[in-house]
């Protein structure tokens, strides 16, 4: 037996003459420890005269049941030496007698080994809830407060909850179901996975692992923008409230109702919108993406502490992580609550509320609206960036993750509703104050959306400093949850294809990794960075991690097996997937994704921000960014084929056939021993 595999037997012999009555009373003794043993490394199982003893009985043949109910091993199976071959030998013919009975060496017993690792156990959660909260923090993140509410107004209102539904339920959860339930059962992370599903697609883990390096490369830099904003929240009167700043320019103007004597033009800036483009961002340094210009101190500075924090809550792994989302994942919904009820009491925001919601049903004819329905609900989801299957791998074996992918999926989509209620509450103040419409003061989508329009509406509110103060909080923590998320999927899939190197040094790889992504994100923190992190969100993450999961379901339901994957399923929680889950997975899924890829092909967005308009050059680039990760994919195909040995027809089924897996959850090896 290999020695990472499998404890090692020995030889137990005890002479015939032995009072038979110590060996009944030994033997009961033992069945009792047997029956009720826990699975634990290292643990040896004896079953002492289990060949003459009545209903419990068994012999040395093949598939053969033991009293605890797991099947006993063949004599000689292929992972069994010489050794263990000659033992079962010398058992069933002892020396001078055809049978083991009358053996001289004394009576037959048998010898209960668990099938176990050497390895160090895997880690797990220290709770349920932090599992769960983990999840949430993950799904719930700055897209459910800016995006959704602007799509959904954009898109008919609350005729858009229709197709964001059927979206969500033949769409996204069976996508966030399997993901879960795959890192459950094989316990791995995204890149060694594959050898327990189809081989050839390792490189779909290592096109997850690029793609999470690239978000982190500019969703961090939000964190710093709102970071900036809380810091200057800190004083009785908000900067982004005046037009009496440094930074301020002749056009700047308050133009609230109270302020009577202002004359808006079209050439007329708010001051929260001057704080957010030439004070925080300073966009007005940079002419565009061909220039960049210098790195911003204070940004710098507000992004090292992001990732101070972020580092100090992943070094250990999800026991820290785990605790840390206790905070970061409900404070956000409390503050949720509290801006709601004060958006609710504004003059005006009844109006909000019915633009928010009125329903236009002849949207529902545009393709646009289905598009959006489908991509919203993929990024809110966010399955295919590998942190699903990192947070469920250190579950325990027959954890309710279908009970959970339900919970989690659904918390997700009532926050996005929430959230718009929370937004549009303020619009309809905004547009009441203004005197306008509500299209007209909600044109913004995007960052723009909180850090102008929301910004602005909070200075002008009673207590504008606690606002303030509690909504950049709230900001920083729905971004601390999924960088949380996202670096512990890169952390776990590269300790789990590379154990001997790093599980040890798990403390060093997270403060390289950290490192790479901060040296990373100086780019996004140049006068020009705001162009960089668009050109990021429009290009590096979006098509690829679409079409990489696209694959990840075609590998799972065609080449692994729909059935296969039910069973293990069955194994996992003790029932098997209905057939909605399964024609979800088999086909609904991959038509699903296969439309977003098709209509954002087909409809490639127009890329601007402010009053740059994106040149083609960076198209291009952007394109090749795309590329860069999900062309792993066909290079590790190609190294596959190439690194096997036989024919390419040999090869070909090699590379399609999985490893079986060598889980905690292993059956026992009952081997019989003289």
């Amino acid at each position: 037996m290999e020695t990472k595999d499998m404890m090692m037997t020995s030889m137990l012999t005890m002479d015939k003459g032995e009072n038979e009555g110590e060996r009944d009373k030994e033997s009961e003794d033992m069945g009792g420890e047997e029956d009720g043993t826990q699975r634990e490394n290292g643990r040896l199982m004896l079953a002492d005269g289990l060949a003459d003893r009545g209903p419990k009985s068994m012999t040395s043949g093949s598939g053969q049941q033991v009293s605890n109910g797991f099947t006993t091993s063949t004599p000689q199976s292929p992972r069994e030496g010489p050794g263990t071959a000659a033992c079962a030998a010398g058992t069933a013919a002892g020396p001078g007698s055809g049978t083991g009975s009358s053996a001289p060496l004394g009576g037959l017993r048998t010898l209960m080994v668990q099938q176990t690792s050497l390895d160090r156990p895997r880690e797990t959660w220290s709770k349920k809830m932090d599992f769960l909260l983990s999840v949430i923090g993950y799904a719930v993140d700055l897209g459910n407060v800016w995006r959704f509410p602007y799509i959904c107004y954009q898109n008919g209102g609350g005729a858009f909850l229709l197709p964001y539904l059927l979206m969500a339920v033949f769409g996204g959860v069976p996508l966030f179901y399997m993901e879960l339930a795959l890192g459950q059962f094989h316990r791995s992370g995204c890149i060694s996975i594959w050898k327990h599903i189809c081989p050839i697609f390792k490189g779909i883990g290592f096109a997850i692992c690029i793609i999470a390096l690239y978000v982190a490369f500019y969703y961090n830099t939000i964190m710093a923008w709102a970071l900036y904003y809380l810091l200057s929240s800190f004083r009785a009167t908000l900067p982004w409230s005046t037009c009496t700043n440094p930074w301020n320019t002749a056009n700047c103007n308050r133009y609230m109702s109270s302020d009577h004597n202002v004359s808006w033009s079209n050439s007329s800036t708010s001051p929260a919108e001057e704080f957010y483009t030439r004070q925080v961002l300073q966009v007005h340094l940079s002419p565009g993406l061909h220039e960049l210009g210098s790195i911003s101190w204070q940004l710098a500075l507000c992004l090292l502490f992001i990732f101070t924090i972020v580092y100090f809550s992943i070094w250990k792994g999800v026991k820290t992580s785990g605790k840390v989302v206790w905070v970061t994942a409900t404070f956000p919904y409390l503050v949720l609550l509290i801006l709601l009820i004060r958006g609710a009491t504004l003059p005006g925001a009844w109006r909000g509320v019915v633009f928010y919601l009125k329903p236009d049903w002849e949207k529902l004819l545009s393709t646009t609206v289905w598009i959006d329905a489908a991509a919203q609900i993929f990024f809110s989801l966010g399955p295919g960036f590998g942190v699903l299957l990192a947070f469920a791998s250190y579950n325990p074996f027959h954890n309710n993750c279908y009970k959970d992918a339900l919970v989690t999926s659904s918390v997700n989509c009532l926050t996005s509703f929430l959230s718009g209620f929370v937004i549009f509450t303020v619009l309809g103040y905004m547009a009441e104050m203004r005197q306008q419409n509500v299209d007209a003061v909600a044109k913004d989508a995007g960052p723009s959306l909180l850090f102008i329009i929301y910004a602005e509406a909070i200075a002008n509110m009673p207590a504008a400093t606690f606002f303030a103060i509690i909504f950049f909080l709230m900001i920083i923590m729905l971004g601390l949850d999924s960088t949380f998320a996202g670096l512990e999927g890169v952390i776990t899939a590269m300790l789990d294809e590379f154990p001997h190197m790093l599980v040890k040094r798990r403390e060093w790889f997270v403060f390289g990794l950290v490192c790479v992504c901060y040296l990373g994100a100086l780019s996004t923190l140049t006068y020009g960075g705001a162009f960089v992190v668009k050109l990021f969100e429009e290009y590096a993450t979006g098509p690829a991690v679409i079409t990489v999961v696209l694959l990840e379901v075609i590998a799972v339901s065609w080449f692994y097996g729909t059935n296969r994957f039910c069973n293990d399923v069955q194994v996992m929680l003790g029932f098997y997937p209905g057939c909605f889950w399964r024609v979800c997975w088999v086909a609904i899924c991959p038509c699903f994704l296969l439309f977003i890829i098709i209509s954002f092909l087909a409809f490639p967005p127009e890329v601007r921000l402010f009053d740059y308009h994106y040149p083609p050059w960076t198209t291009v680039l952007g394109y090749c960014i795309g590329v860069s990760s999900f062309i792993c994919v066909p290079s590790y195909m190609v190294y596959h084929l190439l690194n096997a040995k036989g024919t390419f027809k040999q090869r070909l089924l090699k590379s399609i056939t999985p490893v079986p897996g060598g889980d905690s959850h292993r059956d026992f090896i009952v081997t019989n021993a003289v």
